[in-house]
């Protein structure tokens, strides 16, 4: 019997983000000044020209090959083409602003051909403006992201409400803001919390639940253990087993008129009785799990009573 093949993962890095928000720069300053591909064959997908440019020939002497492709060119046919001629160890897209993700997933890549990680890039200038007018494109970059840096970073960027914010729409992504020197900036938006978290139960306002569902996923191991009482609406996912819920609220992300629910996963025996948007006081315990669809630790509820309660004041909440 012939041995199978085994085949080898080619690693797959994205950059996404509109028109000069900073993907060239970064790509230029991974390969060349951080060494990233270490000599080996490496193939650069380009999907759009910016201002910054590519040195070629000095790419090539590294054993980078740069290709510039257009809409047409995301095919399997033109992929396996790149791939016979190259045979790169690993591949670099500097994506589209303005494509649909849709356009590459659906298309068949070479065997072997894996995304490991997608950096969506902001210019903090303009954020306000794309969010307003472009909210769909920004929106599917922002989602799919597995970091987010935002740069050209000054003392008016409002990195804390952004942070926050994006938490409702990527749990899972890392949020890093760089001034206009390129420089990472961390410790200036620290969250005041409008409860107190070392009493024996914390016990939740109606307003403060976008705040403690933010402040949980960025530091669950703090809240490993406390007791918690609170308001929230009901909901069951099909998927979700008869002693499992989501009591959590509907939120404003940072779009303007754009809504998400945010919760956690809570264990409950009597979860099966439960109505999707049914408003319940929850009474528990914070754990922790993994989460796959984050890829990493966040919290759970292990909810100890639910009672039946009245709509909260205001149907939404915010992350401020």
């Amino acid at each position: 019997m012939k041995k199978q093949e085994q085949i080898k993962e080619i690693p797959i890095y994205m950059f996404l983000g509109f028109l000069e928000s900073g993907k060239t720069t970064f790509a230029k300053e991974t390969l060349i000044d951080r060494n990233f591909t270490e000599g080996e064959p490496t193939l650069l997908l380009v999907c759009e020209e910016g201002i910054e440019e590519y040195d070629e020939e000095d790419l090539k002497k590294r054993n980078i090959f740069v290709e510039y492709i257009n809409d047409e060119d995301i095919s399997t046919e033109h992929f396996l083409d790149l791939q016979d001629k190259y045979n790169p160890t690993r591949v670099m897209i500097e994506y589209n602003g303005t494509w649909k993700m849709d356009k590459l997933f659906s298309v068949r890549v070479p065997k072997g051909w894996t995304i490991v990680q997608v950096i969506t890039f902001v210019d903090a200038q303009t954020f306000d403006v794309y969010i307003a007018n472009m909210k769909a494109m920004m929106m599917e970059q922002l989602s799919t992201a597995d970091m987010i840096i935002f740069n050209r970073c000054d003392e008016n960027t409002k990195k804390a409400e952004y942070r926050r914010s994006l938490r409702a729409v990527n749990r899972r992504a890392q949020v890093i803001f760089e001034n206009k020197d390129g420089l990472a900036e961390v410790g200036d938006d620290e969250v005041f919390l409008p409860y107190d978290i070392n009493q024996p139960v914390i016990e939740l306002e109606e307003e403060d639940f976008g705040l403690f569902y933010i402040d949980a996923c960025d530091n669950p191991d703090k809240y490993v253990g406390k007791k918690i009482h609170f308001k929230a609406m009901v909901h069951r996912p099909k998927e979700y087993k008869d002693n499992e819920f989501v009591p959590g609220r509907f939120a404003m992300t940072c779009c303007a008129d754009d809504i998400a629910f945010v919760g956690f996963k809570a264990y409950y025996q009597g979860a099966k009785s439960l109505k999707d948007r049914q408003w319940v006081m929850v009474t528990g315990e914070i754990g922790k799990e993994f989460y796959p669809e984050f890829q990493g630790d966040g919290p759970v509820i292990k909810v100890s009573e639910v009672a039946m309660t009245s709509p909260a004041n205001e149907e939404l909440v915010y992350f401020n």
